[in-house]
């Protein structure tokens, strides 16, 4: 089983030009591209990939294309979550059949579980497959939030092994290590820079989309070489790109910056729409100033 580590790119879903059909070309050549640049790893089907836009059949091809692409050189997890415990297991078993490094689960983001009920749902899941699980922590989100001791209990399911954690709360990084000690992996969410301080071994990232090389350098100099002047002097220049897929715009600014930099991945699907006006001026000007190109 697989170790996972490093910054790793919670990926785009390319569409068509109108947004109804997956552009798999666009989508090989950015897993193509993303290998080149020495990304660690790859998740499809997150919040980024628009996973709750793609019906089930888009899903899979989606996640597919992903694995085959990528033919084992990094490790490729899966976005898996939905409401209902048996559509999770289903869509997970796919992942492993597919051959999948690991799946990415997100709560059930409209029943607000209690934590007994997180904790069947989770090992229900983990019983049906033996690939690792990644749980994701989101509460603006998922309307859960998968606090500490939340999370040690779940670390006590064999293979939840492993938590993106999505709130701008770093402490929880250090008390998650505290508390599952080595039965718990954490990856920051947002707070990358600022998780890697804390002790997390990973970055699922949104910005690595655009800046791939630079993202992954972050990691190898915070985590592996301990160089923090060096490893600050490069967050200071991906900063920027960070704030400029935050909050709303993970999706539309990061799609808008691809197809600036010469891949054109088409637009969100709705309800989202494309950036406009002094949004997409400002992703033009990111994109410009620190020589962003797909190549």
């Amino acid at each position: 089983m697989k170790k996972f580590r490093g910054t790793f790119t919670v990926m785009i879903t390319p569409f068509s030009g109108d947004g109804f059909k997956i552009n798999f070309d666009s989508l090989e050549k950015f897993i193509d591209w993303q290998i080149r640049q020495g990304i660690h790893g790859l998740i499809g089907l997150g919040s980024t990939g628009e996973f709750l836009s793609l019906n089930e059949e888009e899903r899979y091809n989606v996640s597919k294309t992903i694995i085959d692409r990528t033919d084992g050189k990094i490790p490729v997890l899966i976005g898996t979550g939905a409401e209902n415990t048996w559509d999770v297991i289903r869509y997970s078993r796919d992942a492993e059949s597919l051959g999948a490094d690991g799946v990415m689960i997100i709560p059930p983001f409209y029943s607000t579980p209690t934590e007994n009920e997180l904790f069947i749902h989770f090992k229900k899941i983990a019983d049906s497959i033996s690939i690792p699980i990644m749980i994701y922590n989101n509460p603006a989100t998922a309307n859960v939030d998968l606090t500490p001791n939340i999370v040690k209990h779940l670390s006590e399911i064999d293979n939840v092994s492993y938590i993106k954690e999505s709130t701008m709360d770093v402490t929880r990084v250090r008390d998650i290590i505290r508390l599952c000690e080595d039965k718990m992996t954490v990856f920051g969410g947002i707070m990358g820079y600022e998780s890697f301080l804390n002790g997390a071994l990973g970055w699922v990232s949104v910005g690595s989309n655009i800046m791939p090389s630079e993202f992954a350098k972050l990691f190898k100099l915070s985590v592996i070489d301990k160089d923090i002047d060096e490893a600050r002097s490069i967050y200071k220049n991906i900063l920027p790109i960070i704030e400029l897929v935050g909050q709303h715009r993970y999706t539309t600014a990061t799609k808008a910056a691809l197809k600036i930099m010469g891949l054109d991945v088409g637009p969100p699907r709705p309800p989202r729409i494309k950036l406009s006006g002094s949004e997409l001026n400002w992703v033009k000007e990111v994109v410009e100033k620190n020589n962003l190109k797909f190549k």
